[in-house]
Protein backbone atom coordinates (compact mmCIF):
# COMPACT_ATOMS: atom_id res chain seq x y z
CA UNK A 1 0.00 0.00 0.00
CA UNK A 2 1.17 3.56 -0.85
CA UNK A 3 0.45 7.09 0.32
CA UNK A 4 -0.52 9.16 -2.76
CA UNK A 5 -1.66 12.63 -2.27
CA UNK A 6 -3.15 14.58 -5.32
CA UNK A 7 -2.74 18.15 -5.65
CA UNK A 8 -5.94 19.79 -7.12
CA UNK A 9 -9.65 18.39 -6.44
CA UNK A 10 -11.54 19.02 -10.25
CA UNK A 11 -12.47 15.68 -12.03
CA UNK A 12 -9.57 14.47 -12.40
CA UNK A 13 -7.87 15.20 -9.32
CA UNK A 14 -10.41 13.55 -7.46
CA UNK A 15 -10.90 11.12 -10.11
CA UNK A 16 -7.01 9.61 -9.47
CA UNK A 17 -7.63 9.78 -6.07
CA UNK A 18 -10.52 7.47 -6.01
CA UNK A 19 -8.69 5.30 -8.45
CA UNK A 20 -5.41 4.82 -6.05
CA UNK A 21 -7.73 4.30 -3.11
CA UNK A 22 -9.61 2.11 -5.12
CA UNK A 23 -6.55 -0.10 -5.31
CA UNK A 24 -6.01 -0.57 -1.73
CA UNK A 25 -3.85 3.06 -1.12
CA UNK A 26 -4.37 6.12 0.95
CA UNK A 27 -5.09 8.98 -1.03
CA UNK A 28 -5.06 12.60 0.13
CA UNK A 29 -6.72 15.33 -2.08
CA UNK A 30 -4.93 18.33 -1.50
CA UNK A 31 -6.72 22.13 -2.96
CA UNK A 32 -7.02 25.79 -1.67
CA UNK A 33 -10.76 25.88 -1.65
CA UNK A 34 -12.55 23.93 0.78
CA UNK A 35 -15.66 24.42 -1.77
CA UNK A 36 -13.73 23.06 -4.54
CA UNK A 37 -12.71 19.87 -1.75
CA UNK A 38 -16.30 19.18 -0.74
CA UNK A 39 -17.40 19.06 -4.52
CA UNK A 40 -14.83 16.78 -4.77
CA UNK A 41 -16.37 14.71 -1.90
CA UNK A 42 -19.83 14.45 -3.49
CA UNK A 43 -18.19 13.15 -6.95
CA UNK A 44 -16.10 10.34 -5.39
CA UNK A 45 -19.51 9.99 -3.37
CA UNK A 46 -21.86 9.65 -6.56
CA UNK A 47 -18.93 7.61 -8.58
CA UNK A 48 -18.60 4.70 -5.24
CA UNK A 49 -23.00 5.03 -5.65
CA UNK A 50 -22.28 3.73 -9.25
CA UNK A 51 -20.14 1.35 -8.80
CA UNK A 52 -21.92 0.01 -6.26
CA UNK A 53 -25.15 -0.29 -7.99
CA UNK A 54 -23.52 -1.80 -10.89
CA UNK A 55 -22.47 -4.50 -8.14
CA UNK A 56 -18.54 -3.37 -9.51
CA UNK A 57 -18.45 -2.88 -5.50
CA UNK A 58 -20.34 -3.92 -2.23
CA UNK A 59 -21.76 -1.70 0.50
CA UNK A 60 -18.13 -2.50 2.66
CA UNK A 61 -15.70 -1.97 -0.48
CA UNK A 62 -17.33 1.11 -1.14
CA UNK A 63 -16.99 2.46 2.38
CA UNK A 64 -13.63 0.72 2.77
CA UNK A 65 -12.65 3.40 -0.62
CA UNK A 66 -14.11 5.81 0.80
CA UNK A 67 -12.40 5.55 4.21
CA UNK A 68 -8.68 5.80 2.51
CA UNK A 69 -9.61 9.41 0.82
CA UNK A 70 -8.43 12.20 3.16
CA UNK A 71 -9.73 15.80 1.35
CA UNK A 72 -7.65 19.20 2.80
CA UNK A 73 -6.59 22.31 2.17
CA UNK A 74 -3.11 21.83 4.33
CA UNK A 75 -0.25 21.06 2.00
CA UNK A 76 1.92 19.38 4.80
CA UNK A 77 -0.35 17.38 6.21
CA UNK A 78 -1.30 16.09 2.77
CA UNK A 79 2.48 15.69 1.69
CA UNK A 80 3.25 13.75 5.11
CA UNK A 81 4.57 10.54 4.23
CA UNK A 82 3.86 10.32 0.57
CA UNK A 83 5.06 7.65 -1.96
CA UNK A 84 3.43 9.55 -4.61
CA UNK A 85 2.20 12.79 -5.61
CA UNK A 86 0.06 13.77 -8.47
CA UNK A 87 -0.37 17.67 -9.56
CA UNK A 88 -3.78 17.83 -11.23
CA UNK A 89 -4.57 21.33 -11.66
CA UNK A 90 -5.30 23.60 -14.82
CA UNK A 91 -3.58 22.96 -17.67
CA UNK A 92 -1.90 26.58 -16.98
CA UNK A 93 2.15 26.26 -17.22
CA UNK A 94 2.71 29.07 -14.24
CA UNK A 95 0.41 27.15 -11.97
CA UNK A 96 1.71 23.83 -12.11
CA UNK A 97 5.30 25.11 -11.69
CA UNK A 98 4.37 27.19 -8.14
CA UNK A 99 2.25 24.39 -6.91
CA UNK A 100 5.03 21.41 -7.33
CA UNK A 101 7.21 24.29 -6.00
CA UNK A 102 5.30 25.06 -2.91
CA UNK A 103 4.59 20.54 -2.34
CA UNK A 104 8.53 20.08 -2.54
CA UNK A 105 9.28 22.18 0.35
CA UNK A 106 7.33 19.38 2.27
CA UNK A 107 7.52 16.40 0.26
CA UNK A 108 9.24 13.42 1.37
CA UNK A 109 12.44 13.20 -1.01
CA UNK A 110 12.27 9.92 -2.24
CA UNK A 111 8.85 10.51 -3.63
CA UNK A 112 7.72 10.05 -7.18
CA UNK A 113 7.10 13.39 -8.43
CA UNK A 114 3.98 13.18 -11.42
CA UNK A 115 2.12 15.62 -13.53
CA UNK A 116 -1.29 15.24 -14.72
CA UNK A 117 -0.71 17.50 -18.07
CA UNK A 118 -2.23 16.32 -21.20
CA UNK A 119 -0.73 18.74 -23.45
CA UNK A 120 2.28 21.00 -21.30
CA UNK A 121 5.58 20.03 -21.86
CA UNK A 122 7.41 18.12 -18.93
CA UNK A 123 10.53 19.81 -19.72
CA UNK A 124 8.78 23.37 -18.71
CA UNK A 125 7.37 22.31 -16.39
CA UNK A 126 10.41 20.82 -14.32
CA UNK A 127 12.38 24.17 -15.34
CA UNK A 128 11.21 25.90 -12.55
CA UNK A 129 12.07 23.09 -9.84
CA UNK A 130 15.93 23.42 -9.58
CA UNK A 131 17.95 19.67 -8.83
CA UNK A 132 14.10 18.32 -8.54
CA UNK A 133 13.78 18.12 -12.50
CA UNK A 134 14.90 15.12 -12.67
CA UNK A 135 12.01 13.75 -10.39
CA UNK A 136 9.09 14.95 -12.33
CA UNK A 137 7.62 12.57 -14.46
CA UNK A 138 4.67 13.19 -16.98
CA UNK A 139 1.79 10.92 -16.23
CA UNK A 140 -1.37 11.45 -17.73
CA UNK A 141 -4.65 9.67 -16.51
CA UNK A 142 -7.79 9.88 -18.84
CA UNK A 143 -11.33 10.96 -17.61
CA UNK A 144 -12.95 9.61 -15.70
CA UNK A 145 -9.69 7.87 -14.35
CA UNK A 146 -11.60 4.89 -12.46
CA UNK A 147 -13.28 4.19 -15.68
CA UNK A 148 -10.82 4.77 -18.36
CA UNK A 149 -7.69 2.05 -18.68
CA UNK A 150 -4.82 3.79 -20.17
CA UNK A 151 -2.46 5.87 -18.39
CA UNK A 152 0.58 7.82 -20.52
CA UNK A 153 3.96 8.34 -19.47
CA UNK A 154 6.19 11.24 -20.81
CA UNK A 155 9.92 11.72 -19.94
CA UNK A 156 11.39 15.15 -19.87
CA UNK A 157 14.75 15.90 -21.16
CA UNK A 158 15.73 15.53 -17.55
CA UNK A 159 13.83 13.19 -16.17
CA UNK A 160 15.47 9.96 -14.71
CA UNK A 161 14.87 6.63 -16.18
CA UNK A 162 14.12 5.48 -12.63
CA UNK A 163 11.66 7.81 -12.79
CA UNK A 164 10.12 6.54 -15.77
CA UNK A 165 10.08 3.00 -14.48
CA UNK A 166 8.50 4.05 -10.91
CA UNK A 167 5.82 5.84 -12.85
CA UNK A 168 5.11 3.13 -15.15
CA UNK A 169 5.08 0.79 -12.21
CA UNK A 170 2.25 3.06 -10.68
CA UNK A 171 0.07 2.90 -13.50
CA UNK A 172 0.17 -1.41 -13.23
CA UNK A 173 -0.61 -0.70 -10.23
CA UNK A 174 -3.71 0.97 -10.37
CA UNK A 175 -4.33 -1.48 -13.33
CA UNK A 176 -3.80 0.55 -15.62
CA UNK A 177 -2.23 -0.15 -19.33
CA UNK A 178 0.99 2.07 -19.93
CA UNK A 179 2.08 3.55 -22.63
CA UNK A 180 5.24 5.81 -22.94
CA UNK A 181 5.70 8.70 -25.36
CA UNK A 182 9.57 8.88 -25.52
CA UNK A 183 9.59 12.77 -26.65
CA UNK A 184 8.49 15.57 -24.83
CA UNK A 185 6.27 16.86 -27.71
CA UNK A 186 2.83 19.10 -27.09
CA UNK A 187 0.17 16.94 -26.69
CA UNK A 188 2.09 14.00 -26.36
CA UNK A 189 0.60 10.36 -28.27
CA UNK A 190 -2.61 10.51 -26.78
CA UNK A 191 -3.72 14.61 -26.85
CA UNK A 192 -2.24 15.32 -30.22
CA UNK A 193 -4.32 13.02 -31.94
CA UNK A 194 -7.63 13.18 -29.95
CA UNK A 195 -7.71 17.26 -30.10
CA UNK A 196 -7.39 16.99 -34.04
CA UNK A 197 -10.30 14.27 -34.31
CA UNK A 198 -12.47 16.03 -31.92
CA UNK A 199 -11.36 19.46 -33.93
CA UNK A 200 -13.14 18.15 -37.15
CA UNK A 201 -16.15 16.86 -35.12
CA UNK A 202 -16.74 20.51 -34.20
CA UNK A 203 -16.35 21.63 -37.52
CA UNK A 204 -18.93 19.10 -38.84
CA UNK A 205 -20.80 20.51 -36.44
CA UNK A 206 -20.71 24.02 -37.15
CA UNK A 207 -21.39 23.42 -41.06
CA UNK A 208 -24.00 21.68 -40.15
CA UNK A 209 -23.44 18.39 -41.15
CA UNK A 210 -25.07 16.34 -38.42
CA UNK A 211 -26.05 16.78 -34.83
CA UNK A 212 -23.84 16.53 -31.49
CA UNK A 213 -25.68 13.49 -30.92
CA UNK A 214 -25.52 12.19 -34.41
CA UNK A 215 -21.58 13.29 -34.89
CA UNK A 216 -20.90 11.28 -31.14
CA UNK A 217 -23.17 8.07 -31.78
CA UNK A 218 -21.36 7.59 -35.29
CA UNK A 219 -17.45 8.13 -33.49
CA UNK A 220 -18.84 5.11 -30.43
CA UNK A 221 -20.28 2.62 -32.48
CA UNK A 222 -18.21 3.40 -35.74
CA UNK A 223 -14.89 3.37 -33.77
CA UNK A 224 -16.21 1.76 -30.54
CA UNK A 225 -15.52 4.75 -28.23
CA UNK A 226 -16.68 4.93 -24.76
CA UNK A 227 -18.13 8.81 -25.07
CA UNK A 228 -18.35 10.70 -28.13
CA UNK A 229 -15.69 13.39 -28.71
CA UNK A 230 -18.38 16.56 -28.40
CA UNK A 231 -20.10 14.61 -25.10
CA UNK A 232 -16.15 14.01 -23.33
CA UNK A 233 -15.75 17.59 -24.41
CA UNK A 234 -18.85 18.77 -22.16
CA UNK A 235 -17.26 16.41 -19.21
CA UNK A 236 -13.61 17.99 -19.48
CA UNK A 237 -14.75 21.34 -20.14
CA UNK A 238 -14.96 23.46 -23.24
CA UNK A 239 -12.69 26.13 -22.14
CA UNK A 240 -10.20 23.43 -20.84
CA UNK A 241 -10.06 22.11 -24.47
CA UNK A 242 -10.22 25.36 -26.33
CA UNK A 243 -7.13 26.13 -23.84
CA UNK A 244 -5.16 22.58 -24.85
CA UNK A 245 -5.75 23.60 -29.06
CA UNK A 246 -4.32 26.85 -28.42
CA UNK A 247 -1.02 25.40 -26.97
CA UNK A 248 -0.93 22.67 -30.08
CA UNK A 249 -1.52 24.97 -32.27
CA UNK A 250 1.47 27.40 -30.88
CA UNK A 251 3.65 24.43 -31.54
CA UNK A 252 2.39 22.01 -34.22
CA UNK A 253 0.40 25.00 -36.73
CA UNK A 254 -2.92 26.36 -37.49
CA UNK A 255 -4.55 22.22 -38.22
CA UNK A 256 -5.10 23.19 -34.36
CA UNK A 257 -6.48 26.34 -34.33
CA UNK A 258 -9.88 26.58 -32.15
CA UNK A 259 -12.87 27.45 -34.63
CA UNK A 260 -15.09 30.59 -34.08
CA UNK A 261 -17.47 28.83 -32.46
CA UNK A 262 -15.70 27.30 -29.73
CA UNK A 263 -14.41 30.86 -28.95
CA UNK A 264 -18.14 31.60 -29.07
CA UNK A 265 -18.79 29.51 -26.86
CA UNK A 266 -16.40 30.09 -23.95
CA UNK A 267 -16.94 33.65 -24.22
CA UNK A 268 -20.68 32.88 -23.62
CA UNK A 269 -20.12 30.51 -20.98
CA UNK A 270 -21.01 27.59 -22.39
CA UNK A 271 -17.87 24.93 -20.76
CA UNK A 272 -20.25 21.71 -20.62
CA UNK A 273 -21.19 20.29 -17.64
CA UNK A 274 -19.73 22.36 -14.90
CA UNK A 275 -21.37 25.49 -16.33
CA UNK A 276 -24.88 23.63 -17.26
CA UNK A 277 -24.45 23.70 -21.08
CA UNK A 278 -21.80 23.14 -23.65
CA UNK A 279 -22.50 21.03 -26.62
CA UNK A 280 -25.43 20.18 -24.92
CA UNK A 281 -27.64 20.87 -21.63
CA UNK A 282 -27.61 19.88 -18.36
CA UNK A 283 -29.56 19.53 -15.13
CA UNK A 284 -28.28 20.56 -11.98
CA UNK A 285 -26.45 16.85 -11.42
CA UNK A 286 -24.94 16.78 -14.77
CA UNK A 287 -27.61 14.84 -16.14
CA UNK A 288 -28.19 15.62 -19.95
CA UNK A 289 -31.25 17.49 -20.61
CA UNK A 290 -33.02 15.69 -23.65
Amino acid sequence: MSRVVVLGAGIMGSGVAQLAAMAGDEAAVRDVSAEQLEKARTGVERSLARFVKSGKLSEDEAAAVRGRIVYTEDLAAAADGADVLIEAVPEILDLKQQVLTDALAVLPPEALLGTNTSQLSITRIAAALGDDASRLVGIHFFNPPVMMRLVEVIAGLQTVPEAVDRAKAFGTHLGREVVVCRKDSPGFITSRAYAILRLECVKMLEEGIATAEDIDTALKLGFNFPMGPLELGDMNGVDTYVHAIEGLAEAHGDRFRPTVGLRNMVAAGRFGRKSGSGFYDYDDEGKRIA
